[in-house]
Formats: structure tokens, sequence, C-alpha cells
């Protein structure tokens, strides 16, 4: 399966979504103005779902673009980092899980 290629969705050089905002920059990310530390695989992962909303991906297409594994693999790595930017970032952030699918940011 080939990874999609990303089309960042920019204002100046800041990925914005409701009350989050995220410069991929300098990593810095924002929720309702407050700064909120994230690891460095959680700001690719939700970069890479801000600039590509509303389309769903496979846990193995995102493995392949946030983490760049192409060979399949059994891991919960995906879950647990989603699981960990819906804590950190609360209701706001509305990634939802697609049935037999994977994940969407709404």
């Amino acid at each position: 399966m080939e990874p999609r290629t990303r089309y960042p969705v920019q204002t100046g050089n800041r990925l914005l979504y409701k009350n989050i905002e995220l410069d991929p920059g300098t990593g810095r990310v924002l929720r309702d103005g407050v700064p909120v530390t994230l690891s460095p695989k959680e700001r690719c992962l939700l970069a890479f779902l801000l600039t590509h909303r509303g389309q769903a991906f496979t846990r193995e297409e995102l493995l392949a673009c946030v983490w760049g594994v192409t060979s399949p693999q059994r891991t919960r790595t995906v879950d647990m980092h989603i699981r960990q930017l819906r804590r950190k970032l609360g209701p706001e952030l509305d990634i939802v899980t697609v049935f037999k699918v994977g994940y969407r940011l709404n």
C-alpha cells in the first residue's frame, strides 16, 4: 500500500483546528491559547491529521505516513497515540474511529 502524499492546509505557518493551534516550525501546540505538551510523534500525527481533515486512514497508512513503517505489523502504536491526543487535547479534537477502516479527523 502506497502512503498518501501530504497537502498542507495552513494559515501562515500555523495549522488551526477549532481551539487547537499547531506551529509545525516550532512544534508548539496550543489549546485555548494554553501550551500543551505533546511527544514528537504525537505532534507529527496531529499535523498529519490536520492536513488531511475528513480523510479516513487505516492504521497501516498512518504507520507508513507518520512513522515511516512500510512492512505490515500488528501493533497498537497508532491506537495509543490517538488515545493520547484525545486525552491531551480534549473532545474538541474530533478524531473518529471509522469502523473496519481506521481513523479520521472531522
